[in-house]
């Protein structure tokens, strides 16, 4: 299995390198000087930080609106920029990963609470679940609504090989708000988790959902919260942060008002079940990734030396323990934390009217 990533990466590398001989500037959009969400020219500084997850070059700068509190990644990535660092992060390099992270206990356990969180509103026939990845969110909410049929939508190839696993009915891989128009009124259930924060345009995915689903149709979002206090306690080594895939992150307050304005009723609001236990060791995985010397990596311009190697191996044994400590105080504080302002995501269940 090593030989063969070796290989991937290997293979990989000259095209990674090409485009950094270009430089880093075309991976973003101009500056803006003003809120993408309510147009404010007061902004603020939020943060810096780096590609802490994969360790891929650039810095990336998080604003925050004074006026609506939207916290916007800025300057913004470009397409060439959502290209290069999405290119082996969910697939490819990054798909082994992604797929053990989406079979863990602890992911099961937050998939089946996003499915019973539907259970008072609505039975549906059928539920297209935006940016499915590989359909494993789908897969455990079968269980829940056995009588459901389950489709996926996304850019990658993952959306495909949830329907040759078995995992989603049908897949559409794209653009949702491209598509929206092919899929009108077709769904009784659209759900997004931990897909807004990632889009160019929140409102437009809004807009595509409401053309989706049916009339008295459910809307699921969850997201990341931008005023959990574990943000600001954390920093920079916020797992929730995630740059620079996280291009928005949204206030509550925020997000409900733009799905009334799309045309949809709040019917339930909830900043306690949808907490993800993991602040502190994903907080203290950044830091090991970004003074730790790196693996072998294609976007890196050379292969690491032995002793580099040695040093990494040697550390993440070390660092073993204290993770799993980590670990183990994120999940014992679970209860308490969901209870408190330290939440770090917030679910949304709107009715289309």
């Amino acid at each position: 299995m090593r030989n063969k990533r070796s290989e991937q990466i290997a293979a990989h590398r000259p095209r990674y390198q090409d485009e950094l001989a270009h430089g880093l500037d075309r991976f973003f959009d101009p500056e803006r000087a003003t809120c993408p969400w309510c147009t404010s020219a007061r902004l603020r500084r939020r943060l810096c930080t780096t590609n802490h997850p994969q360790r891929k070059p650039g810095h990336f700068v998080l604003d925050q609106c004074r006026n609506c509190g939207h916290v916007f990644q800025n300057p913004r990535l470009s397409a060439d920029g959502l290209d290069f660092y999405y290119r082996d992060c969910y697939d490819g390099l990054g798909e082994a990963t992604m797929a053990r992270m989406a079979a863990s206990p602890l992911a099961v356990k937050l998939y089946r609470a996003r499915a019973r969180a539907l259970l008072p509103f609505s039975r549906p026939a059928r539920w297209l679940d935006v940016g499915t990845g590989h359909g494993h969110f789908c897969a455990e909410a079968r269980r829940i609504h056995p009588r459901t049929e389950f489709h996926g939508l996304d850019w990658g190839e993952g959306v495909e090989i949830g329907v040759r696993n078995g995992r989603i009915t049908r897949a559409y891989r794209g653009s949702f708000a491209g598509l929206a128009g092919q899929l009108t009124s077709q769904y009784d259930v659209v759900s997004m988790y931990h897909y807004l924060e990632h889009t160019l345009a929140p409102r437009q995915e809004l807009a595509a959902a409401h053309t989706a689903l049916r009339r008295g149709g459910h809307l699921l979002i969850e997201v990341p919260d931008p005023q959990s206090a574990a943000a600001r306690l954390l920093g920079r080594w916020w797992g929730p942060w995630l740059q620079p895939q996280h291009l928005h992150l949204i206030p509550l307050d925020n997000l409900c008002g733009a799905l009334t304005e799309q045309g949809f009723t709040v019917v339930a609001t909830n900043r306690r079940e949808p907490h993800i236990p993991t602040d502190l060791t994903s907080a203290a995985v950044n830091v090991l990734n970004c003074v730790l010397p790196g693996e072998d990596l294609p976007w890196r311009p050379r292969k690491p030396g032995p002793v580099s190697r040695w040093v990494r191996r040697l550390s993440l044994l070390a660092a073993a323990p204290a993770l799993l400590v980590l670990f183990g105080i994120d999940i014992l504080l679970a209860p308490l934390t969901r209870r408190t302002r330290l939440s770090n995501a917030y679910r949304v269940i709107a009715r289309r009217d």
